[in-house]
C-alpha cells in the first residue's frame, strides 16, 4: 500500500494535481492561496500564487491593479507619487497639486529648482530681469507693476537722477528747487563748501553760502564797508546801504537806531549836532 501524499490543510490527495510545498507541508493551489496569499488593496481578492505581487507602504496590489488613481495608467514600472493614500503617475500629481510657471506656463516639476514671489512660481530659468532679460536667480531685484528688475537696471530706469552729475541717486539726496541732489553735489557756487544742513541762499538759479552771496552781491555798508545781511537792511531806517552796527552820528557817534536824525549830504546827523551847526 503506497503512503498517501495529502494537502496539509484539505487532507485531499495531491496525487496528479498541482502543488505547493511549504515548511509545514504540501499545500493544494486553493488552500495555499487561502492560507498564504494576501489581499489586494485596491479589488480587494486574493493575490494568487502565480500572481506579479506588488507591495508598497504596507499594501499588496495585483500587478494590473498597481495604478493610477485619476488615468488608470500602470504604475509598475513608472515613478509615482503617493497623495492622501492615492497613487499618482508623475503627470497626474503635477497636473493636480505642482504649480505653473507664471512665465512659460509649463508645470514647475516637484524637485526642480523654482522661485516663488507674491504667489506666483517661475521656473529659476524662466524668472528674468525686465530690463536686461537676465536670470535673477538668489540675486536682489525690485517689483513694479507686475513686472520684476535687477537693482542696475532698476535704478537705470526709475531712480532719480541727480541735477548737477545726471548719476542716479540711490539713497538720501536733498531737493534744491524741486529737483534731487546728491549731497555731495549740493555745493556754494563761490567756495565749493558742501550746503545740505545748512541756509544758503541762490543767485541766477546758482546756491551761494551766506557768506558767498553777502561777499559777492549783498550791499555794502557806507561806513565800514562790510556787507549788509538782510536783517541788518530790514532794520536801516534810511534808503541808503548803511548797517545798523553803523548807523550813528558822523560828529558824535551816538546810534541813531530808533532816533531822530537829520540828513547832512553823505553822513547822518544825531539832532543835537545838527542843531549845534557847522
Amino acid at each position: 500500500m503506497s503512503e498517501s501524499f495529502d494537502c496539509a490543510k484539505c487532507s485531499e490527495s495531491l496525487y496528479g494535481r498541482k502543488y505547493i510545498q511549504t515548511d509545514s507541508g504540501p499545500y493544494c493551489v486553493p488552500c495555499y492561496d487561502n492560507t498564504f496569499a494576501n489581499t489586494c488593496a485596491e479589488c480587494q481578492q486574493l493575490i494568487g500564487h502565480d500572481s506579479r505581487e506588488l507591495f508598497y507602504e504596507d499594501r499588496h496590489f495585483h500587478e494590473g491593479c498597481f495604478r493610477c488613481c485619476r488615468c488608470q495608467r500602470s504604475l509598475a514600472d513608472e515613478p509615482f507619487t503617493c497623495q492622501d493614500s492615492e497613487l499618482l503617475c508623475n503627470d497626474c500629481y503635477c497636473s493636480a497639486f505642482s504649480s505653473q510657471c507664471s512665465a512659460c506656463g509649463e508645470t514647475v516639476m516637484p524637485g526642480s529648482r523654482k522661485l516663488e514671489y507674491g504667489g506666483q512660481t517661475w521656473h529659476e530659468h524662466c524668472f528674468l530681469c525686465s530690463g536686461c532679460e537676465q536670470p535673477l536667480g538668489s540675486r536682489s531685484f525690485v517689483p513694479d507693476k507686475g513686472a520684476h528688475y535687477c537693482v542696475p537696471c532698476y535704478e537705470n530706469k526709475f531712480a532719480p537722477r541727480c541735477a548737477r552729475c545726471s548719476k542716479t541717486l540711490t539713497q538720501g539726496g536733498v531737493t534744491y528747487r524741486d529737483q534731487p541732489w546728491h549731497r555731495e553735489c549740493l555745493v556754494c557756487t563761490g567756495c565749493q563748501t558742501p550746503l545740505a544742513g545748512q541756509q544758503f541762499t541762490s543767485r541766477d538759479e546758482d546756491p551761494y553760502c551766506v557768506a558767498c552771496f553777502g561777499e559777492l552781491f549783498a550791499p555794502k555798508c557806507s561806513s565800514c564797508k562790510r556787507p549788509i545781511d538782510s536783517v541788518e537792511a530790514s532794520m536801516c531806517p534810511l534808503k541808503t546801504d548803511t548797517g545798523t552796527t553803523c548807523f550813528s552820528c558822523a560828529r558824535c557817534s551816538t546810534s541813531l537806531v530808533g532816533q531822530g536824525f537829520v540828513p547832512d549830504g553823505d553822513q547822518v546827523l544825531c539832532q543835537g549836532c545838527s542843531q549845534a551847526g557847522p
